[in-house]
């Protein structure tokens, strides 16, 4: 059970953060004196941009892999897709003021978890199989329902990072930290209970109970990580750090590595032991790639200097 809730951490965690970052991008366009409709009209872009990035990763993954994959895999929803759908209906909270959308985006995150096992539930019979995928859980794609959730918090969690000074930042760490852990709590506790307000959900599936554990643990390791990252090693080089500045580089090409054909032959055939190898391998070749992204200037500086100086023609 703990190793099914990390491993479902990974794309909460990369979801809470896109609403972050589109959060600053929202409040950025309205310091900037942008109307409306301009601030809407660029998170429609920023929309449009991860759209473009899913079907380009989607379109390179069925051409790698032309003999023995079906090319209606390009339109499979992954999480770039649940990615560039979220902003996209996201979008119109760019209207709002950001001490505005503090609250909206944190109610709207509720409703999209509360409201996830009754679009599970629903009846989406003649609905074309494209949109049920793009909407409603499941355990195969990535559906709007529960995952925007995550988005949406980011996307409250980052209006508030925006609205805060520097000297209250620390107190709200504090807080969010404690208030992960009190929401971890208590949606485990409600979970636990056999009584439900709903006629069936499935816990792994579309339970906000799970939307509201996770995002606890999110609000923790928010909290832990600016404590680590602003106050213990402010300086110091971070792999996390570094890993986040070429995170849509990094997904490609291990997601390529791990779920396309080059390692195919071990896939589901390792044991404990040779997954956490394969597991530390796979980081380690990530960390290089991109340290060899951020670095690429020095890196071709000194492959220049290696090479032989050209030689010298002496005129007649």
């Amino acid at each position: 059970m703990m190793s099914q809730f990390a491993g479902g951490m990974p794309p909460a965690i990369f979801l809470f953060l896109l609403g972050v970052t589109f959060a600053f991008l929202m409040d950025s366009q309205e310091k900037k004196g942008v109307s409306a409709g301009g601030r809407v009209g660029a998170c429609v872009r920023r929309s449009g941009y991860l759209f473009a990035a899913a079907f380009a990763f989607r379109l390179q993954l069925w051409i790698f892999s032309l003999d023995f994959s079906e090319w209606a895999n390009v339109f499979r929803v992954d999480i770039l897709n649940c990615m560039g759908f979220a902003l996209l209906v996201m979008a119109p909270m760019a209207v709002f003021r950001t001490v505005e959308r503090i609250r909206l985006c944190a109610v709207l995150g509720v409703g999209i978890a509360a409201a996830s096992p009754l679009v599970s539930a629903a009846d989406w019979t003649g609905i074309p199989e494209i949109v049920r995928h793009y909407v409603a859980p499941d355990y195969n794609f990535f559906g709007f329902f529960p995952w925007a959730a995550f988005v949406a918090f980011g996307l409250s969690a980052g209006s508030l990072l925006r609205r805060l000074k520097p000297e209250e930042v620390p107190t709200a760490m504090q807080w969010l930290g404690w208030c992960g852990i009190a929401l971890a709590f208590a949606a485990y506790t409600i979970s636990s209970m056999s009584s439900s307000i709903y006629p069936n959900v499935d816990f792994w599936l579309n339970s906000p109970a799970l939307i509201f554990i996770k995002l606890g643990a999110l609000l923790i390791l928010v909290a832990f990580c600016w404590v680590w990252n602003l106050q213990v090693t402010p300086d110091q080089w971070s792999w996390v750090r570094q890993f986040g500045m070429t995170s849509l580089l990094v997904y490609w090409v291990h997601i390529e590595l791990v779920y396309g054909r080059w390692l195919g032959v071990l896939k589901e055939n390792l044991g404990v032991v040779e997954t956490v190898v394969a597991a530390a391998a796979i980081i380690v070749l990530m960390l290089l790639l991109s340290l060899l992204r951020t670095n690429w200037t020095n890196v071709k500086s000194w492959f220049g200097g290696l090479s032989p100086a050209p030689r010298r023609v002496s005129g007649d």
